[in-house]
Protein backbone atom coordinates (compact mmCIF):
# COMPACT_ATOMS: atom_id res chain seq x y z
CA UNK A 1 0.00 0.00 0.00
CA UNK A 2 1.18 3.56 -0.89
CA UNK A 3 2.46 5.75 2.34
CA UNK A 4 1.39 9.31 3.02
CA UNK A 5 3.76 12.31 1.72
CA UNK A 6 3.86 12.83 6.20
CA UNK A 7 4.66 8.99 6.26
CA UNK A 8 7.30 9.54 3.55
CA UNK A 9 8.94 12.46 4.45
CA UNK A 10 8.91 11.49 8.14
CA UNK A 11 10.92 8.23 7.12
CA UNK A 12 13.93 9.71 5.62
CA UNK A 13 14.98 10.75 9.05
CA UNK A 14 15.44 6.68 9.82
CA UNK A 15 16.69 4.25 7.14
CA UNK A 16 15.51 5.63 3.68
CA UNK A 17 14.32 2.95 1.54
CA UNK A 18 16.80 0.34 3.05
CA UNK A 19 14.38 -2.37 4.11
CA UNK A 20 12.71 -2.53 0.45
CA UNK A 21 15.85 -3.02 -1.22
CA UNK A 22 16.64 -7.17 -2.30
CA UNK A 23 20.88 -7.61 -1.80
CA UNK A 24 21.12 -4.32 0.35
CA UNK A 25 24.94 -4.08 0.87
CA UNK A 26 26.50 -3.25 4.27
CA UNK A 27 26.26 0.29 5.42
CA UNK A 28 29.13 2.91 4.24
CA UNK A 29 31.39 3.99 7.18
CA UNK A 30 30.23 2.51 9.79
CA UNK A 31 27.58 3.82 12.52
CA UNK A 32 26.85 7.28 11.83
CA UNK A 33 28.42 7.62 8.70
CA UNK A 34 30.59 10.60 7.02
CA UNK A 35 28.62 13.53 5.92
CA UNK A 36 31.39 14.46 3.69
CA UNK A 37 31.82 10.85 1.96
CA UNK A 38 30.70 11.71 -1.80
CA UNK A 39 27.24 9.92 -2.38
CA UNK A 40 27.15 7.65 -5.79
CA UNK A 41 23.61 8.31 -7.84
CA UNK A 42 23.03 6.70 -10.91
CA UNK A 43 19.69 7.91 -12.70
CA UNK A 44 17.84 7.80 -15.64
CA UNK A 45 19.13 10.29 -18.46
CA UNK A 46 16.27 12.31 -18.41
CA UNK A 47 17.04 13.68 -15.77
CA UNK A 48 20.95 14.58 -16.50
CA UNK A 49 19.77 18.54 -16.90
CA UNK A 50 17.56 19.21 -13.69
CA UNK A 51 20.06 17.15 -11.55
CA UNK A 52 22.85 19.39 -12.48
CA UNK A 53 20.96 22.72 -12.34
CA UNK A 54 18.32 21.96 -9.78
CA UNK A 55 19.42 19.27 -6.87
CA UNK A 56 23.21 20.06 -6.71
CA UNK A 57 22.85 23.54 -5.61
CA UNK A 58 20.91 22.47 -2.50
CA UNK A 59 23.10 19.28 -1.58
CA UNK A 60 25.71 19.56 1.27
CA UNK A 61 26.94 16.37 -0.24
CA UNK A 62 29.31 15.56 -3.01
CA UNK A 63 27.28 13.77 -5.26
CA UNK A 64 28.78 11.10 -8.37
CA UNK A 65 25.95 11.21 -10.80
CA UNK A 66 26.14 9.04 -13.74
CA UNK A 67 23.25 9.18 -16.34
CA UNK A 68 21.74 6.30 -18.55
CA UNK A 69 18.45 5.29 -19.95
CA UNK A 70 16.82 3.47 -17.17
CA UNK A 71 16.80 0.19 -18.39
CA UNK A 72 20.41 0.26 -19.11
CA UNK A 73 21.04 1.07 -15.47
CA UNK A 74 18.99 -1.49 -14.08
CA UNK A 75 20.55 -3.82 -15.78
CA UNK A 76 23.99 -2.34 -14.32
CA UNK A 77 23.14 -2.72 -11.10
CA UNK A 78 21.61 -5.98 -11.64
CA UNK A 79 24.51 -7.22 -13.26
CA UNK A 80 26.90 -6.32 -10.52
CA UNK A 81 28.64 -3.47 -12.80
CA UNK A 82 27.38 -0.50 -10.48
CA UNK A 83 26.61 0.23 -6.63
CA UNK A 84 25.17 3.08 -6.27
CA UNK A 85 23.84 5.03 -3.31
CA UNK A 86 21.00 6.08 -4.82
CA UNK A 87 19.07 4.40 -8.33
CA UNK A 88 16.60 6.38 -10.13
CA UNK A 89 14.40 5.42 -12.81
CA UNK A 90 11.60 6.48 -15.00
CA UNK A 91 9.81 3.59 -14.92
CA UNK A 92 9.54 1.85 -11.71
CA UNK A 93 8.82 -1.51 -13.11
CA UNK A 94 12.37 -1.75 -13.13
CA UNK A 95 13.01 -2.12 -10.11
CA UNK A 96 11.92 -5.38 -10.18
CA UNK A 97 14.47 -7.38 -8.44
CA UNK A 98 16.68 -4.80 -7.65
CA UNK A 99 14.37 -3.47 -4.53
CA UNK A 100 10.72 -4.54 -3.26
CA UNK A 101 10.14 -0.66 -2.91
CA UNK A 102 10.80 2.74 -4.53
CA UNK A 103 9.98 6.24 -3.42
CA UNK A 104 7.59 7.52 -6.05
CA UNK A 105 8.44 11.55 -6.54
CA UNK A 106 7.70 13.70 -9.87
CA UNK A 107 5.87 12.47 -13.21
CA UNK A 108 6.23 13.50 -16.48
CA UNK A 109 4.76 13.49 -20.36
CA UNK A 110 5.86 13.12 -23.53
CA UNK A 111 6.20 16.08 -25.56
CA UNK A 112 7.60 16.67 -29.28
CA UNK A 113 10.87 19.06 -29.34
CA UNK A 114 10.62 21.24 -32.72
CA UNK A 115 13.00 23.57 -34.50
CA UNK A 116 11.24 26.89 -35.40
CA UNK A 117 14.72 27.53 -37.29
CA UNK A 118 14.11 24.51 -39.90
CA UNK A 119 11.52 24.19 -42.16
CA UNK A 120 11.15 20.65 -41.04
CA UNK A 121 10.45 21.89 -37.57
CA UNK A 122 7.85 24.32 -38.97
CA UNK A 123 6.29 21.60 -40.70
CA UNK A 124 6.00 19.93 -36.88
CA UNK A 125 5.03 23.21 -35.24
CA UNK A 126 1.98 24.44 -38.29
CA UNK A 127 0.75 20.18 -38.29
CA UNK A 128 -2.92 19.63 -37.62
CA UNK A 129 -1.25 16.70 -35.37
CA UNK A 130 2.21 17.23 -33.88
CA UNK A 131 2.85 13.14 -34.90
CA UNK A 132 1.49 14.28 -38.25
CA UNK A 133 4.97 15.34 -39.77
CA UNK A 134 6.77 12.10 -38.48
CA UNK A 135 5.24 10.85 -41.93
CA UNK A 136 7.74 12.84 -44.38
CA UNK A 137 10.66 10.71 -45.04
CA UNK A 138 12.74 14.13 -45.29
CA UNK A 139 12.11 15.20 -41.85
CA UNK A 140 14.76 14.16 -39.65
CA UNK A 141 13.86 13.79 -35.78
CA UNK A 142 15.22 11.89 -33.12
CA UNK A 143 14.11 9.47 -30.28
CA UNK A 144 15.69 6.87 -27.96
CA UNK A 145 16.28 3.03 -27.74
CA UNK A 146 13.56 1.07 -26.27
CA UNK A 147 15.61 -0.82 -25.54
CA UNK A 148 17.46 1.00 -23.38
CA UNK A 149 15.38 3.72 -21.41
CA UNK A 150 11.44 4.30 -21.00
CA UNK A 151 11.51 6.81 -23.14
CA UNK A 152 12.26 4.90 -26.15
CA UNK A 153 9.74 2.48 -25.42
CA UNK A 154 6.96 5.21 -24.74
CA UNK A 155 7.77 6.34 -27.79
CA UNK A 156 6.90 3.47 -29.06
CA UNK A 157 4.04 3.50 -27.27
CA UNK A 158 2.82 6.94 -27.92
CA UNK A 159 3.15 6.41 -31.53
CA UNK A 160 0.65 3.13 -31.78
CA UNK A 161 -1.96 5.02 -28.93
CA UNK A 162 -1.93 7.70 -31.94
CA UNK A 163 -2.58 5.73 -34.75
CA UNK A 164 -5.59 4.59 -32.99
CA UNK A 165 -6.86 7.93 -31.94
CA UNK A 166 -6.11 9.79 -35.50
CA UNK A 167 -6.16 6.93 -37.56
CA UNK A 168 -2.86 7.54 -39.35
CA UNK A 169 -0.01 4.97 -39.58
CA UNK A 170 2.37 7.11 -37.28
CA UNK A 171 4.36 3.61 -36.95
CA UNK A 172 6.02 3.79 -40.32
CA UNK A 173 7.79 6.93 -39.35
CA UNK A 174 10.11 4.59 -37.12
CA UNK A 175 13.43 3.88 -38.22
CA UNK A 176 17.00 2.59 -37.01
CA UNK A 177 19.03 6.19 -37.58
CA UNK A 178 16.52 7.99 -35.60
CA UNK A 179 18.09 6.40 -32.22
CA UNK A 180 20.05 8.45 -29.48
CA UNK A 181 20.96 8.05 -26.20
CA UNK A 182 18.59 9.40 -23.72
CA UNK A 183 21.20 12.17 -21.88
CA UNK A 184 22.32 13.01 -25.56
CA UNK A 185 19.55 13.16 -27.68
CA UNK A 186 18.58 17.17 -27.09
CA UNK A 187 22.20 17.79 -27.67
CA UNK A 188 22.05 16.01 -30.96
CA UNK A 189 19.05 18.06 -31.60
CA UNK A 190 20.45 21.50 -30.41
CA UNK A 191 23.63 21.21 -32.84
CA UNK A 192 21.30 21.32 -35.58
CA UNK A 193 21.47 17.86 -36.57
CA UNK A 194 17.75 17.21 -36.26
CA UNK A 195 14.28 19.16 -36.95
CA UNK A 196 12.27 17.27 -34.29
CA UNK A 197 12.43 14.69 -31.49
CA UNK A 198 10.14 13.26 -29.24
CA UNK A 199 11.58 14.03 -25.35
CA UNK A 200 9.99 14.19 -21.83
CA UNK A 201 8.46 17.77 -21.03
CA UNK A 202 10.92 18.31 -18.80
CA UNK A 203 13.55 17.75 -20.83
CA UNK A 204 12.27 20.02 -23.42
CA UNK A 205 12.01 22.90 -20.68
CA UNK A 206 14.95 22.52 -19.20
CA UNK A 207 16.82 22.91 -22.56
CA UNK A 208 14.63 25.92 -23.77
CA UNK A 209 13.09 24.56 -26.78
CA UNK A 210 10.02 24.58 -28.20
CA UNK A 211 7.78 22.09 -28.07
CA UNK A 212 4.06 20.36 -28.93
CA UNK A 213 1.98 18.68 -25.97
CA UNK A 214 0.10 15.81 -27.44
CA UNK A 215 -2.96 14.82 -25.63
CA UNK A 216 -3.66 12.91 -22.53
CA UNK A 217 -4.61 9.97 -24.92
CA UNK A 218 -1.11 9.72 -26.33
CA UNK A 219 1.28 11.80 -23.89
CA UNK A 220 1.70 8.59 -20.96
CA UNK A 221 1.57 11.48 -18.52
CA UNK A 222 -2.30 11.10 -17.17
CA UNK A 223 -3.78 8.96 -14.91
CA UNK A 224 -7.33 8.86 -16.56
CA UNK A 225 -5.57 6.76 -19.56
CA UNK A 226 -3.63 4.07 -17.83
CA UNK A 227 -6.24 1.27 -18.87
CA UNK A 228 -5.83 2.37 -22.76
CA UNK A 229 -1.68 2.97 -22.22
CA UNK A 230 -1.69 -0.47 -20.24
CA UNK A 231 -3.12 -2.24 -23.97
CA UNK A 232 0.82 -1.47 -24.89
CA UNK A 233 3.83 -3.48 -24.29
CA UNK A 234 7.52 -4.02 -25.24
CA UNK A 235 10.59 -6.69 -24.91
CA UNK A 236 13.23 -5.49 -23.50
CA UNK A 237 16.25 -7.53 -24.30
CA UNK A 238 16.82 -9.88 -20.76
CA UNK A 239 13.17 -10.80 -22.01
CA UNK A 240 11.22 -8.75 -19.40
CA UNK A 241 7.98 -7.06 -21.16
CA UNK A 242 7.32 -3.60 -19.40
CA UNK A 243 3.93 -2.34 -20.18
CA UNK A 244 2.48 1.32 -20.64
CA UNK A 245 2.15 3.40 -17.23
CA UNK A 246 1.90 6.73 -16.71
CA UNK A 247 5.13 8.12 -16.30
CA UNK A 248 6.55 8.14 -12.86
CA UNK A 249 10.14 8.40 -11.63
CA UNK A 250 11.11 6.38 -8.53
CA UNK A 251 14.10 6.41 -6.23
CA UNK A 252 15.39 4.10 -3.96
CA UNK A 253 18.01 4.56 -1.27
CA UNK A 254 20.53 1.53 -1.31
CA UNK A 255 22.39 2.30 2.03
CA UNK A 256 21.63 3.50 5.31
CA UNK A 257 24.02 6.82 5.77
CA UNK A 258 23.37 10.14 6.80
CA UNK A 259 25.02 11.67 3.24
CA UNK A 260 22.68 9.11 1.61
CA UNK A 261 19.83 10.04 3.44
CA UNK A 262 20.54 13.62 2.98
CA UNK A 263 20.74 13.04 -0.82
CA UNK A 264 17.55 11.11 -0.93
CA UNK A 265 15.63 13.27 1.30
CA UNK A 266 16.24 16.42 -1.06
CA UNK A 267 15.90 14.59 -4.25
CA UNK A 268 12.58 13.37 -3.02
CA UNK A 269 11.30 15.06 -1.01
CA UNK A 270 12.23 18.77 -2.30
CA UNK A 271 10.30 20.91 -5.28
CA UNK A 272 13.09 21.23 -7.01
CA UNK A 273 10.99 19.61 -10.03
CA UNK A 274 9.56 23.21 -10.33
CA UNK A 275 7.19 22.90 -13.32
CA UNK A 276 9.12 21.19 -15.70
CA UNK A 277 7.62 17.76 -13.95
CA UNK A 278 4.40 16.97 -12.28
CA UNK A 279 4.37 16.59 -8.75
CA UNK A 280 1.03 15.02 -7.22
CA UNK A 281 0.26 16.58 -3.42
CA UNK A 282 0.78 12.98 -2.25
CA UNK A 283 3.69 12.88 -3.45
CA UNK A 284 6.50 11.40 -2.24
CA UNK A 285 5.14 8.35 -1.56
CA UNK A 286 6.81 4.72 -0.70
CA UNK A 287 5.03 2.18 -2.74
CA UNK A 288 5.87 -1.61 -3.38
CA UNK A 289 7.21 -2.86 -6.43
CA UNK A 290 4.86 -3.83 -8.93
CA UNK A 291 1.92 -2.18 -6.25
CA UNK A 292 0.34 0.19 -8.82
Amino acid sequence: MPRTRRATLSALAGAVGVAGVAGVVGTRGGPGGDAAESVSLLAAGSLARAVDRRLRPRLDADVDAEFHGSAVCARLVGDGLRDPDVLVLADPALFAGLAEQYTAFATNELVVAYDPERPGGRAVRDADRPFDALLDRDLRWGRTDPDADPLGYRTLFSLRLAADLWGRPYQEALAPGQLFPEAELLAVFESGELDAAVVYRNMAIDHGVAFRSLPPAVNLGAPAHAAAYAEESYELPDGTVVRGTPVEYGAVARRSDPAVESVFGTLVGGDWTGDAFGVPASYPVETSVGGR
